[in-house]
């Protein structure tokens, strides 16, 4: 159901009866809002509509300005789970299968035998995000069998020792321990074997090419890092790219309206592929401690060569005047 005005989403709310009340907070230009959108509508057949209520919020409307700033949303798809006229859950960013999880453990239990539709395809996507977080849960991990104190093959027991006596800090996972990363990080890195061995989120190699580089003394090169400060590793990405955008979601999928009006100014301007962006949702440590790195308290923040240029309505300024195209060429 969308709802128009403040009133009318007070008495939807307390209309719930018990059941589950899904607030999608959601904007036109938003692509990612659709595609929750179809998900919800699934949970609405499933549920047949009587344990589940969908409300539909336009975030940027303004006779719901009230409630979007009540229920804090800073950022769209927000969707909010409501029981008995309280917050019970809140899910940020296009997640169908968080959204099917919350949903599950919130909603009043369906009949026996009904089962949530969850495609393959679905299901691999979600399995390889999750796949990509591990291999970035630290600077270097080993995906082995056992553990580092107690190994539970003997390839990886040779792994971890190479990396001991070069004195790596490594973190580690279990395969063991979950079979979905077992079998999937197999595919996600197309490497059959395990241990697999990743430096700063991409694949090194396993135990033969460890031996290698271990015996040609490449290996202590790769797998002793040297800790980087804050200010080094938020230069660092400013550097990554000529022109580099930071902000909530990627050029792809913007997260709130302001990052989107920036990424089409830029588009219309150089072109897609002539800019980089950061999505400072995915980073909390960046997304802190850049506003005091450039003394900018806002999002987005566009840098051209090293140099902040400025956010939003400083860049759509630019464009308007034609400053934007001379400051990036």
């Amino acid at each position: 159901m969308e709802v128009k005005t403040a009133e009318g989403f007070k008495k939807e709310v307390e209309g719930g009866e018990g059941g589950l009340v899904v607030v999608h907070f959601w904007a036109p230009w938003c692509e990612p809002c659709k595609q929750m959108d179809e998900v919800l509508d699934v949970v609405c057949k499933e549920r047949k509509g009587k344990e589940v209520k969908v409300l539909r919020v336009e975030a940027e409307r303004d006779e719901l300005e009230e409630v979007t700033e009540a229920y804090e949303v800073s950022m769209v798809p927000h969707c909010v789970f409501i029981k008995e006229g309280k917050v019970v859950d809140v899910l940020e960013g296009a997640d169908p299968k968080g959204l099917f999880d919350m949903v599950a453990k919130h909603a009043p239990k369906v009949a026996e035998g009904v089962e949530e539709a969850k495609s393959p395809e679905e299901e691999k996507k979600v399995l390889f995000a999750r796949l990509e977080k591990l291999t970035k849960a630290d600077p270097v991990v080993l995906f082995m069998k056992g553990s580092p104190q107690e190994p539970r093959c003997g390839f990886s027991k040779k792994a971890v020792a190479m990396l001991e006596k070069v004195g790596a800090k490594f973190g580690h996972f279990d395969i063991l321990s979950d079979e979905s990363v077992r079998q999937g990080l197999k595919e996600y890195s197309n490497w059959p074997t395990y241990p697999q061995l990743y430096v700063k989120g991409e694949l090194l190699g396993g135990y033969d090419i460890m031996q290698e580089m271990d015996e040609s003394g490449e290996l202590e090169k790769e797998v002793v890092l040297k800790e980087e400060t804050i200010e080094e590793r938020l230069q660092g990405l400013i550097d990554s790219a000529p022109v580099m955008l930071f902000m909530k979601g990627n050029r792809e999928e913007p997260r709130c309206g302001f990052s989107s009006k920036v990424v089409k100014a830029l588009d219309d301007c150089i072109g897609g592929d002539a800019y980089k962006t950061f999505d400072i949702l995915q980073d909390q440590v960046v997304r802190q401690e850049l506003k005091t790195f450039s003394n900018w308290p806002t999002y987005p923040q566009l840098y051209v060569k090293g140099e902040l240029i400025g956010g939003c309505d400083i860049i759509l300024e630019m464009s308007e005047s034609g400053e934007l195209k001379e400051a990036l060429i």
